[in-house]
């Protein structure tokens, strides 16, 4: 069959650890990622990775953080004060919500804390400034 190459459609099986270990992602327990290689529809240097593999081949790698969801932000991370959220809304740390913008978007944040008075929201993705390994194995070229 061959080895991936750009633009051919590939599954792999990963799993994304943390440099501690933690797994923050892993498709070994579901079906396998499929996508085009050459259409960004993953983190460029993982796409990067599956070039050259030939099915059931492995690699290991390692994205820095800057080349993964970029440096973690401190500018987006906001206090709202709790007047301004509906009156019915009990916030929770670790709940995501979606928030709109004054363009129109509409963005993920996460409760990050609560008190009496206001509510912290992150618009970080909650793998910003982190690197990330993964271990692919490339299952299939269709």
């Amino acid at each position: 069959m061959g080895q991936a190459e750009h633009g051919a459609t590939v599954k792999v099986h990963y799993t994304g650890k943390l440099d501690d270990g933690t797994v923050f992602a892993s498709s070994t327990e579901h079906e396998p990622l499929e996508f085009k290689i050459g259409e960004s529809q993953v983190i460029p240097d993982f796409e990067q990775a599956v070039i050259g593999l030939n099915p059931g081949e492995s690699k290991a790698i390692k994205i820095p953080a800057d080349k993964a969801y970029g440096p973690y932000e401190e500018e987006m991370v906001v206090a709202v004060d709790r007047d301004r959220l509906p009156p019915n809304f009990q916030p929770e740390v670790g709940q995501q919500l979606q928030v709109s913008q004054a363009d129109g978007r509409t963005i993920t944040v996460m409760v990050t804390d609560v008190s009496e008075s206001s509510v912290m929201l992150d618009a970080n993705h909650p793998l910003a400034g982190k690197d990330l390994n993964f271990d692919i194995q490339l299952v299939e070229i269709l």
